[in-house]
C-alpha cells in the first residue's frame, strides 16, 4: 500500500491530507492537518505576498513536511492557487519554500484548478447538472457542467479574504458593507452571459470552507442528527434567514455563532454576501454542500488516472468498494450477499411494492453489513450501523445513509436496531421505516443463505401461494444447505409481520 500526501495552499488556509492508495485504484484519507495562514491577506494594494504571511506559511509547510516524514509518506503533491498565482513575488516565494521546506509547490492555473475541483465533485455526487462554486480566500471558481461534461467555467477575482480586505476600514456598518460586497460581486457576475442561461434543473453545489461552515450552522440550528457535511441540502429560504442575521452582526458577535470556525468569523459575512448574489442571480432554490473538491480531485486523478478522460460511472459502487478494501472485508461473501439480496428483492416485489430507489439502500447495507466486525464481532450488526453513519459514502443521500444503517443493523435477527438509532428516526417517513423493515428481512435471509460463507446457495426462486411465500434454494451439486435454511427460518415471525405471509424455505 502506497502513502501519498496532498497539500492545498490557498489564500486563507493551508491543508495537508494523508492518503492510503489501496489496491485496485481506491484511496482512503487517514489523517489531515489544517492551518489558517492567510497568505493572500493585504495583497490587494500592490500584489505582493507579505513577509509575515510568508513566514507563517513556511513554518506551516515545514510542519507539514515533518508530519509526512513521520507517517512514511512516499510522494507529496503540493498545489498553490489564487494568492500565489497572482503574486508578483511568486518566484522568490516558491524558491524559499523549496529550500526551507523541501516542498516543490505547483502553481495551478485557473483552468487547472477548475478541472481538479470538477473532478473532485463529479466523482463524488450523483447530480446530473450542476453549477459548482468553490469559494477560496483569494478567488471564486465557478464550473458549469451537464451530463459529466464541463460547459463553462470562470474565475471571479476575489474570495472571502480579498472581499473582506477590499471593504474594510471604510467606517461602514456590517449591513452596509454586505450591500457593497453584493454590488461588487454582481458586477462580475454580469460579465458572465452564460450564467443567465443555465438549465432550469441545474443545482448549486458549494465547495470550500465557507460552504462547509454554512452547512454546520444550518445543522446546529435544525438540530440535525447526522453530522455529515457532504450532500447536505440548505433551502434558499433558510440560507437567506442565516445571511440576514449574520450580515448585521459586529465581529465579536459573529465569532460566537455556533458552528462557525473562529478563524473564519471575520471573512464569513463576505463569503455569504458573495453566495447570496450567486443564488439570487441564478434563482437557485437550494444549495448542496460538497465535502469533495480540489484535494479529492487530486486523489481521484492519482488513484484512478482514467477519471481525467471519463468520470466514474458507478459512484456508489466505487465508494462501497473503497470501504470494503479499507476494512479488509470478505469481498466474495459480501458480493454474494448483495447478489442474493437483489434476487430476493426482485422476486418479492409484488409483496413489498418498494420503488427502485430503495435498491441503493439495500446495496449499501449488503456490502457493509459486516464492517462492524472490525470494531468488535459481538454486536457487530450495531457497529456496522455506526460505520455506515460515520463513513464517507458517496452516491447516497443523507436519508439513504440512515436507512442503510438501519437495514444493516437488521442482518442478525431480521429486526432493525432502534435503540441506538432512535435520534435518526426524525429523518424518515413512515414509508421509509416500513421499507427498512422489509429490506432488513431481505438482508437477513440473504445473510443466512451464506451463513457458512461457502457460497453453496447460488440462487433463489420465490413462489407466492395463498398465505405463504415458498423460497426454493438452488445449490451446486445438491449440496446440503440445512444450516443456511434453518438460520433463515429464524425470522419467520418478523417476515409474517412485515410481508403478511408465512415463510417456507425448501
Amino acid at each position: 500500500m502506497e502513502k501519498i500526501a496532498i497539500i492545498d495552499l490557498g489564500s486563507n488556509t493551508a491543508r495537508l491530507v494523508l492518503v492510503d492508495i489501496l489496491e485496485g485504484g481506491y484511496f482512503f484519507v487517514f489523517d489531515e492537518l489544517k492551518e489558517n495562514v492567510r497568505l493572500g491577506q493585504d495583497m490587494e494594494s500592490d500584489g505582493f505576498l507579505r513577509p509575515a504571511r510568508i513566514e507563517q506559511t513556511k513554518k506551516t509547510l515545514q510542519m507539514f513536511r515533518r508530519f509526512c516524514d513521520s507517517n512514511g509518506v512516499e510522494k507529496i503533491f503540493a498545489f498553490a492557487t489564487a494568492a500565489v498565482r497572482r503574486a508578483k513575488n511568486q518566484k522568490s516565494f516558491l524558491e524559499e519554500v523549496a529550500v526551507t521546506c523541501g516542498i516543490k509547490l505547483r502553481v495551478l492555473s485557473a483552468a487547472e484548478e477548475g478541472q481538479y475541483i470538477y473532478t473532485g465533485v463529479i466523482n463524488a455526487m450523483d447530480i446530473p447538472k450542476g453549477l459548482i462554486v468553490d469559494m477560496g480566500g483569494g478567488s471564486t471558481k465557478i464550473v458549469y457542467y451537464n451530463r459529466k461534461t464541463i460547459l463553462e467555467q470562470a474565475t471571479l477575482p476575489f474570495g472571502a479574504v480579498t472581499l473582506t480586505d477590499m471593504f474594510k476600514g471604510q467606517d461602514l456598518l456590517p449591513e452596509e458593507r454586505a450591500e457593497k460586497i453584493e454590488d461588487h460581486v454582481n458586477q462580475e457576475l454580469e460579465k458572465l452571459e452564460w450564467l443567465k442561461e443555465l438549465d432550469p434543473d441545474t443545482q448549486l453545489i458549494g465547495v470550500g470552507g465557507s460552504f462547509r461552515n454554512l452547512g454546520k450552522i444550518s445543522r446546529r440550528i435544525k438540530k440535525y442528527p447526522l453530522n455529515v457535511a457532504h450532500g447536505y441540502n440548505i433551502e434558499t429560504s433558510e440560507f437567506n434567514a442565516i445571511y440576514d442575521t449574520i450580515k448585521t452582526l459586529p465581529l465579536d458577535r459573529t465569532m460566537k455563532i455556533k458552528g462557525l470556525s473562529s478563524t473564519r468569523a471575520d471573512i464569513f459575512p463576505s463569503a455569504l454576501a458573495c453566495i447570496s448574489r450567486i443564488v439570487t442571480v441564478c434563482g437557485f432554490k437550494n444549495i448542496v454542500i460538497s465535502g469533495s473538491g480540489m484535494r479529492e480531485g487530486a486523489m481521484f486523478k492519482y488513484a484512478v488516472p482514467t477519471v481525467s478522460e471519463k468520470p466514474i460511472s458507478d459512484i456508489l459502487g466505487y465508494s462501497l468498494n473503497t470501504l470494503v478494501k479499507h476494512f479488509e472485508l470478505n469481498e466474495d461473501h459480501l458480493r454474494h450477499i448483495m447478489d442474493l439480496s437483489m434476487q430476493i428483492f426482485k422476486q418479492l416485489k409484488v409483496l413489498h411494492k418498494l420503488p427502485r430507489m430503495y435498491v441503493k439502500v439495500l446495496r449499501a447495507a449488503a456490502m457493509l453489513h459486516d464492517a462492524g466486525s472490525k470494531i468488535k464481532f459481538y454486536d457487530h450488526h450495531k457497529h456496522s450501523a455506526y460505520v455506515i453513519l460515520n463513513s464517507r459514502i458517496f452516491g447516497l443521500t443523507h436519508k439513504e445513509i440512515v436507512m442503510a444503517a438501519f437495514v444493516a443493523s437488521a442482518h442478525k435477527d431480521g429486526v432493525p436496531v432502534t435503540e441506538d438509532l432512535q435520534k435518526y428516526l426524525s429523518m424518515l417517513t413512515e414509508e421509509d421505516i416500513d421499507a427498512v423493515k422489509k429490506l432488513g428481512l431481505v438482508l437477513k435471509i440473504a445473510e443466512s443463505f451464506d451463513r457458512s460463507m461457502s457460497g453453496i446457495i447460488t440462487g433463489i426462486t420465490c413462489d407466492i401461494l395463498g398465505d405463504s411465500v415458498i423460497m426454493k434454494t438452488i445449490t451446486e451439486n445438491h449440496t446440503d444447505c440445512s444450516l443456511e435454511v434453518n438460520d433463515a427460518l429464524s425470522c419467520k415471525a418478523e417476515f409474517k409481520a412485515s410481508y403478511g405471509k408465512n415463510l417456507e424455505i425448501l
